[in-house]
């Protein structure tokens, strides 16, 4: 495996899972006012244009960790709509 390849695992590890401690204290708080819903949207659009990048140029770091974080990006957004009702 190239260095290059061990920075971008390395990198995606970490932005990535930067968004996990958000998600789990929004589904403990069962609360998401303070959650931006454009920001969210925002993220989600273009984690999956880096993801299509990611195909395009089979960089497996860039799509894996942007399929990754579609999903946390979706359980941010699915909470909103959840939470935000209550």
């Amino acid at each position: 495996m190239e260095w290059q390849e061990i920075l971008g695992l390395v990198g995606g590890f970490f932005t990535t899972t930067s968004l996990i401690p958000q998600v789990v204290r929004l589904y403990r708080l069962k609360s998401a006012r303070e959650i931006s819903l454009t920001f969210n949207i925002f993220l989600g659009v273009g984690v999956s244009f880096w993801m299509a990048y990611g195909i395009a140029l089979s960089l497996p770091a860039v799509i894996i960790w942007n399929a990754i974080s579609i999903v946390l990006v979706g359980s941010l957004l699915f909470a909103k709509f959840k939470y935000n009702k209550q």
